[in-house]
């Protein structure tokens, strides 16, 4: 049973590892280990202590408990509820902990204007209902129902609802569900401000 745990352990800190496509040294600065620290416990060749299991799950953005939960069938079915954030409702359609997050999104229209963010990552997004407004830089696509926007979040970017409501579904890395929260909390701030 030891032995399956840290097996299914190993392959999922590889797993998302590579899922957010970081080479064994980057996983290393993050987490301020060795590569070759990390790449003995992938393959096997050294215990999972907490001294590298903390700082692993820690760079990676998932918990501790999402890498030793034992395999199951509770986690393929998610019933997600919704949040108001700031003119929005937002869903979180995956699993807390995925190294890849989906989001669905319903945008109002609003008066304020959208101020664009730039941070780390990469978005995906497509529109299910109505229309956005995506500002990439000093350019604006209308993006319709039926249509999907990808971009580089190093492009200063907002994404606002074109005239009436929109719905749309929108996946982000983890360093981007962190920049895209704290977004949110920081035009709350300055709206009541």
């Amino acid at each position: 049973m030891v032995d399956d745990v840290e097996a299914i352990t190993r392959a999922r800190l590889r797993a998302v590892r590579t899922g957010l496509g970081w080479s064994l040294d980057e996983l290393a600065q993050r987490a301020n280990l060795s590569a070759s620290t990390i790449s003995r416990v992938e393959t096997g060749k050294r215990s999972i202590g907490l001294d590298v299991l903390v700082p692993m799950a820690r760079a990676l953005g998932i918990g501790i408990d999402d890498l030793l939960a034992p395999t199951d069938d509770r986690d393929v079915v998610i019933r997600p509820q919704p949040a108001a954030r700031d003119g929005a409702t937002v869903w979180q359609l995956s699993r807390p902990g995925a190294s890849m997050v989906a989001l669905k999104m319903r945008l109002e229209p609003s008066d304020r204007e959208a101020s664009p963010k730039v941070h780390a990552g990469h978005d995906w997004m497509f529109v299910l209902q109505g229309a956005v407004e995506l500002t990439l830089g000093d350019r604006q696509f209308i993006v319709r129902a039926g249509e999907a926007a990808e971009f580089s979040t190093m492009t200063p970017h907002a994404v606002v609802a074109h005239r009436r409501p929109a719905e749309i579904i929108m996946v982000v890395d983890r360093e981007g569900e962190r920049s895209h929260l704290a977004h949110l909390v920081t035009d709350r701030q300055e709206a009541h401000g």
